[in-house]
C-alpha cells in the first residue's frame, strides 16, 4: 500500500490530480487494506495506523490545516491542506519520507503519534504562532 500512496502523492505534487482526488484515492486504498487485513503490511516495524485513522467526526474532517509563513522580504508561503488528506497520509507519508535520503533528515524528529492524537482529539484553532524580531511570522491553524 505504501507504494500506491506514494504514487498518489506524486500525482498530486505533479498537478495531475487535486488534493480532493488524492484524498479519495488514499481513502479507497486504506479501505481496501482494511477489507483484506491479511494483505496489510507494516512498514519498517512501525505500527499500522489505518484503524486509528478511520475514526473521527465528519464535520472535523471537513476542516483545513492552514500554514502561513510571512517574511519581511515578502517571501510568503500559504499552504491549505484538507484534514481528510492530512489524516489519510500522515503515517504512510512519514514512513515514505523517512526512507528517502533527501528528506529523512527533515522528518526524523517528527512525532507522528502526537500528530495522530491531535487529529483524533479534533484539535482546532491556532496551533503555532511564531513571530520573530525581524518581522517574520509562522502560523499554523486548523479551521
Amino acid at each position: 500500500m505504501r507504494e500506491e500512496i506514494s504514487k498518489v502523492l506524486s500525482m498530486m505534487q505533479e498537478g495531475k490530480i487535486d488534493s480532493d482526488k488524492a484524498t479519495e484515492l488514499i481513502n479507497a486504498l486504506q479501505e481496501k487494506q482494511m477489507a483484506h487485513p491479511s494483505q496489510a503490511v507494516q512498514v519498517l516495524g512501525k505500527p499500522d495506523y489505518s484503524k486509528k485513522l478511520s475514526s473521527g467526526s465528519g464535520r472535523y474532517l471537513d476542516k483545513t490545516l492552514k500554514i502561513r509563513v510571512t517574511t519581511e522580504e515578502n517571501d510568503n508561503v500559504s499552504i491549505n491542506l484538507p484534514i481528510k488528506l492530512v489524516k489519510a497520509v500522515l503515517g504512510a507519508g512519514h514512513s515514505i519520507a523517512s526512507n528517502i535520503p533527501q528528506s529523512a533528515e527533515y522528518v526524523k524528529n517528527i512525532d507522528i503519534d502526537l500528530l495522530i492524537d491531535a487529529i483524533e482529539n479534533e484539535l482546532d484553532g491556532q496551533i503555532v504562532d511564531v513571530r520573530t524580531g525581524d518581522g517574520n511570522t509562522v502560523a499554523v491553524v486548523i479551521e
